[in-house]
């Protein structure tokens, strides 16, 4: 059965049964990563690249992972070791933004979301995936949360708008710059 109804009152389980409300900063930040796992979703099915594809399908299975870390409230329930986000993976995603910016022109300006749909609903994944880096780190102010876990999500905003720029200039669309003399 999909409804339990136990959150007809507004609290909700965490990883290991403690119950919180359903506005928690706990939930808003694992509620915005599982918001973000969605806009990748969407953003896969503009994607024609293999790699890339298979490379954001990885990212939204790690997301699940960070989603589970960030439900699990660690003074009362054991971290599961699939909750957990490595270092590996954060030099993975390195890796993987250094090399599609070698094959980028040079930046001389703001980029503005734009070109390309797909280039586009990457821009909408880069500045959700910033606003669950804001959440998380706000349930850092509150808890311990791993810096490892926190590097990952940093550098995924910043792999979205690296693939933003290839999605568009594999689709042959001009990127769109800021316009800072406009009045």
């Amino acid at each position: 059965m999909v409804y339990t109804k136990t959150g007809d009152k507004g609290r909700t389980s965490l990883v290991g049964g403690a119950r919180v409300s359903k506005t928690h900063i706990r939930l808003e930040a694992y509620g915005t990563v599982d918001e973000l796992n969605a806009q990748i979703g969407l953003l896969i099915t503009y994607v024609t690249d293999g790699h890339d594809r298979d490379f954001l399908t990885n990212i939204q299975n790690q997301l699940f992972s960070v989603g589970s870390y960030l439900a699990t409230d660690q003074e009362k329930t054991l971290l599961h070791a699939a909750s957990q986000i490595a270092s590996d993976q954060v030099e993975a995603m390195e890796q993987e933004i250094d090399r599609i910016d070698e094959q980028l022109p040079p930046l001389s300006a703001f980029v503005l979301p734009g070109g390309s749909r797909g280039a586009t609903v990457c821009h909408v994944c880069r500045t959700v995936c910033r606003r669950a880096e804001r959440r998380i780190l706000s349930l850092a102010d509150e808890v311990e949360i791993s810096s490892v876990l926190l590097a990952y999500v940093n550098r995924l905003s910043d792999y979205l708008f690296v693939l933003s720029r290839k999605m568009n200039q594999d689709e042959k669309k001009i990127e769109i710059f800021w316009d800072n003399s406009c009045k």
